[in-house]
């Protein structure tokens, strides 16, 4: 047997273990999306499909009919979103950052009455055990309503609250947000970002108010045309 018969034998036979291997990670995963060992196993068999195809050709002029590419193990983390681990980590997160999703939105106040009524209103619907004392301050009447509706600030979509301009921001940060380092009162320290975090993209929100639309309810032409630019995407940093 020549040197090229063994070599090949032997490259092989890694295809075969890189294929069992790969078998015995994906049923081990049950289907788990971005499996780390399934990645890993799935780097080896290409690369040892990729290997044998390579040492095939150059043998006999022959392919397999395995269309694969070489894939660098050290530059897996780019691949599928999966992260190279260190050997013997413990931790297997494949998905090591941490995405922070910031957002402001401003509201005009047209009657401090209407809205502290439907502030109180809202509490009452909570239950007189849950009611404090009486509402005072507009910032009051608004953490009123965000209390009864969970915090989703789709409570704010009443018509004592009218919409102004609102920004959503995502970035990519080192850490998630810890609470206990921030003092009550410290307005900026949670929405600042460090030296180290990224911010990927904005989104502005301009709402279309009432009087911006014609008699028919629709939009005018030239709303939707901005309208149209807005919903292109998010306006990158």
């Amino acid at each position: 047997m020549t040197d090229d018969h063994a070599s090949l034998d032997a490259a092989l036979e890694e295809v075969i273990a890189a294929a069992r291997a790969h078998l015995t990670a994906v049923k081990a995963a049950e289907g788990r999306v971005d499996d780390d060992d399934v990645w890993q196993a799935y780097v080896a068999l290409n690369n040892a499909s990729y290997h044998y195809d390579e040492l095939l050709l150059d043998a006999f002029g022959e392919v397999t009919p395995w269309d694969v590419e070489s894939i660098d193990p050290d530059e897996i983390e780019g691949q599928l979103g999966a992260a190279t681990l260190a050997e013997g980590d413990e931790a297997r997160d494949a998905h090591p950052h941490v995405i922070s999703v910031r957002q402001r939105r401003d509201y005009r106040v047209p009657s401090v009455v209407a809205l502290v009524r439907r502030a109180e209103e809202a509490r009452s619907e909570v239950g007189p055990e849950e009611a404090g004392g009486p509402v005072e301050t507009v910032g009051e009447a608004v953490l009123e309503l965000l209390q009864a509706g969970d915090g989703s600030l789709s409570a704010l979509d009443v018509p004592e609250l009218e919409p102004l301009d609102g920004v959503v921001m995502v970035s990519e940060v080192t850490a998630a947000l810890d609470l206990e380092v921030y003092e009550e009162h410290d307005a900026a320290g949670p929405f600042s970002h460090s030296g180290q975090d990224r911010l990927v993209g904005r989104l502005d929100e301009h709402p279309f108010l009432p009087g911006d639309l014609d008699l028919d309810g629709t939009l005018p032409e030239d709303a939707e045309e901005d309208d149209d630019k807005d919903e292109d995407g998010p306006r990158n940093a």
